[in-house]
This record gives structure tokens, C-alpha cells and sequence, in this order.
């Protein structure tokens, strides 16, 4: 048991910080009960220290000097009270808690808890900022089924279908999360079921048709001529990067955001290998350059002016997805495209060459924990190197570009 003092302004002041990572309790000398902790830094808190249904609890009263020995008497009172009526105050102020939360706050909850990357972290209050605004201070318990059936329904009427169900799916993650942190003693959530069941139960989830577009080889001629041209007749240094950036995706396969982020530091001229950070899967990938792109990123180093390989003409940071030109370059070729589709495309005529399964998986970072052995077949960049070669030599004869070709060739 700890020391017995009387609470005053001076005998509190008085307490010396506890030992490093320890915590020291003082009890008060005219209420039974209330506690004084005091930390390794010096934090002094007032506590209620009693048996609750036969276990020892603590309830938390506030900070000196926010509570004075005075007022932590009084609280303290109420609360010891309260237990004589057979009450548990922890349990009175979390479900209180739970009854008051916001949306705002479960987000922000969830975010200062989960471990997401900043671009996810953006991506999530965008959503808020814009499909649930209204709901941002509204609390959780108070947002029904028929108000989540209702907003999914105006979301895809004014911003698409895919989008409204991105945000009920957030949503949805973001209820999760509160029901998980808000439960009672024995584990059942103080929040009433996820309104977005109404969703599930209803099946008026919007249909999604997923995109399995990708590059033909017919339209590979057509493609590469007005990427090629847009490269060369525009004078806009940004036309360069973007044509660049696009036959990169293309020769390599790569997702559009890791692309789009690489910096010179992550290209390595001399052993030819380029290395994507931050991937979808959490490790950075290594992969081989072809003779083609180490000629392209070559020219491009040559030029460049900070440490994006493809940089903003707007700030210090690299360029975002570009769709005005990519939507130029649709006019001028008549091939519809994404940049996804780009990467595709590279999986799509790589798997029709003679080339391992496992040699494509490697090379655009497919996880493979379905069969342990993938990761002992093809693990060394030098053995990806002759494969990666293979679909470029491919793209290089299917362009039918002679300028392309003979640049290979030299």
C-alpha cells in the first residue's frame, strides 16, 4: 500500500517524480479511496482506487493541478457513492463515451491507431470531406440504416457508382473500428449494429464490372507512335516526363503510384536495376532494367533537376497522374487506356511469351504465399534480367517503329 498523506496544494507539490518507468500511489488521509499517482516525468493524477464486483479497479478522476485536492475530494465522493449503489463508473463513462462519439472522432481514432500510410490517410479524409461532411460531428449511434441507404444512393447519382461504394466501404471500416474500441466488461459493443448491413442485407450494392482492359497487340503500333510523337513535337518538358512515365508503366509493369514516386536514388545506371519503395505489398521490389529503359532513364538523368525521376512543373515534388495528356495522346492514337492498363498489358503478352509464371509475378511484385517454393524459383534480379529483356525485344518488334528499333539495336 502506498504512503498515506494529506491532500493539500503543498504536500502534492512536494511529491518527487517516481523512479524511471516506475509509478508511485499516495493516499489521502481524509477520504478513503482517493489516490494520487505520480509517474517517472513528474504527471500527478487523481485516481478512486476501489473493489468493483470484487475486483480492484482504478477510476480515473483528472490531472493536478487541472483538479485541486479539493475538487478531486468532492469527485471522488460522487464516485465512491455511486459504487455503494453498486455502479461502475468506468463502465458509466464508457458507455457515455460511446453514446457521444462522432464520426470525425472515430476517424481520427482509427488513423492515430492503425498504422496507414499517408497517401491512405489522405485518401480517407478526402472521403469524409466530401461524402460524409454533414456526418462529421454527428454521433455514430444517431446515423441509421436508412440514412446510409439513402447516401449511397445520392453518391452514385452525383459522383459515380464506384465512388459511392468506395465510401460506404469506408465507412463501414470506420463503424467497425468504433464497435471494436466501445465494448462493455464482457465484450459486447456499446454501438448498435453497422448501419451499412442495409446495404448487404439489400444487395443494392453497386454492380462493378472489373476492367480487364489491356493494350492488343494490333493496337501496340498505334499506341507506341503517339506516345513516341507526343515525346518529340511538343515543347513542354512536362509532354517528355509524361511519355517517359508512360513507357516506363508500359516496359515494366509497374503500379502507377510507385512509378510516378521513384527518385534517382532508386535507380542504379551502372548495375541496371530500378527499386519501387513503399509497394502495395509493404516491400520494396527490385527489378532489372532493360537495355531500353537504362537508355531512357540515362537521357533523362541528364537533364534533371531535383531527385524525382518524373517531377512536378507545379511544385518540389513529383507529378501527379497526368490525364490531360494521357487523354491527348487516347485522341491521337484512338487506343483507350489507363495507366493501369498499362501494367496490364506487360502481364498479359508476358505470360503469352515463353516466360516462367513465376518470372511475371516477380517482376511486377505479385505476392506469391499461395505456393512457398515460388519465392526459391526466381529470386535473384540477375535471372529476372534475361525475361525482362524478352518482353521488351517483344513491345520493341510489335511497335513496328523503326526509330525504336534501331535505337534498341545500337
Amino acid at each position: 500500500m502506498g504512503r498515506k498523506i494529506n491532500f493539500t496544494k503543498s504536500s502534492i507539490e512536494a511529491l518527487e517524480a517516481a523512479p524511471t518507468g516506475k509509478r508511485v500511489d499516495y493516499h489521502d488521509a481524509k477520504v478513503p479511496g482517493l489516490i494520487i499517482q505520480v509517474t517517472g516525468n513528474g504527471t500527478k493524477t487523481f485516481y478512486v482506487y476501489k473493489r468493483i464486483n470484487n475486483r480492484p479497479k482504478r477510476v480515473r478522476i483528472g490531472r493536478y493541478p487541472d483538479f485541486t485536492p479539493t475538487n478531486a475530494r468532492t469527485k471522488a465522493e460522487k464516485l465512491i457513492g455511486e459504487i455503494a449503489d453498486g455502479q461502475d463508473p468506468t463502465e458509466i463513462n464508457r458507455r457515455e463515451r460511446a453514446q457521444t462519439v462522432t464520426l470525425e472522432a472515430a476517424f481520427n481514432d482509427m488513423t492515430a491507431i492503425r498504422t496507414l500510410k499517408p497517401k491512405t490517410v489522405r485518401d480517407y479524409r478526402n472521403i469524409m470531406n466530401l461524402a460524409f461532411t454533414d456526418w462529421k460531428t454527428k454521433p455514430l449511434k444517431l446515423i441509421s440504416k436508412d440514412m446510409v441507404a439513402t447516401r449511397h444512393q445520392k453518391l452514385g447519382k452525383e459522383h459515380g457508382e464506384q465512388y459511392a461504394n468506395l465510401s460506404m466501404r469506408f465507412f463501414r471500416s470506420i463503424f467497425n473500428f468504433a464497435r471494436s474500441q466501445y465494448e462493455d466488461e464482457e465484450g459486447n459493443s456499446l454501438l448498435p449494429p453497422n448501419p451499412v448491413q442495409r446495404i448487404s442485407a439489400s444487395r443494392a450494392w453497386f454492380k462493378q464490372n472489373r476492367r480487364y482492359n489491356y493494350i492488343t497487340k494490333a493496337e501496340l503500333p498505334a499506341w507506341f507512335k503517339a506516345v513516341l510523337k507526343y515525346k518529340t513535337t511538343q515543347a513542354d518538358p512536362m509532354a517528355i516526363a509524361v511519355a517517359d512515365f508512360l513507357l516506363l508503366l508500359m516496359f515494366t509493369g509497374q503500379r502507377r503510384g510507385e512509378a510516378i514516386s521513384l527518385r534517382w536514388t532508386d535507380i542504379d545506371l551502372q548495375n541496371k536495376t530500378l527499386t519501387a519503395k513503399d509497394t502495395k505489398n509493404g516491400e520494396d521490389h527490385t527489378m532489372p532494367l532493360s537495355d531500353f529503359l537504362e537508355t531512357m532513364l540515362a537521357d533523362r538523368k541528364k537533364t534533371a533537376k531535383n531527385d524525382w525521376v518524373f517531377p512536378s512543373s507545379r511544385s518540389d515534388s513529383h507529378m501527379v497522374e497526368p490525364r490531360k495528356h494521357i487523354l491527348k495522346i487516347i485522341d491521337n492514337s484512338g487506343v483507350s487506356f489507363t495507366p493501369h492498363d498499362l501494367r496490364r498489358t506487360f502481364i498479359t503478352h508476358a505470360e503469352q511469351l515463353d516466360i516462367s509464371s513465376y518470372a511475371v509475378k516477380r517482376l511486377v511484385n505479385h505476392k506469391m504465399n499461395d505456393d512457398v517454393t515460388a519465392g526459391y524459383i526466381v529470386s535473384d534480379v540477375e535471372r529476372l534480367r534475361k525475361p525482362m529483356q524478352d518482353i521488351t525485344n517483344f513491345f520493341l518488334e510489335a511497335a513496328r517503329i523503326p526509330a525504336l528499333i534501331e535505337g534498341h539495336d545500337k
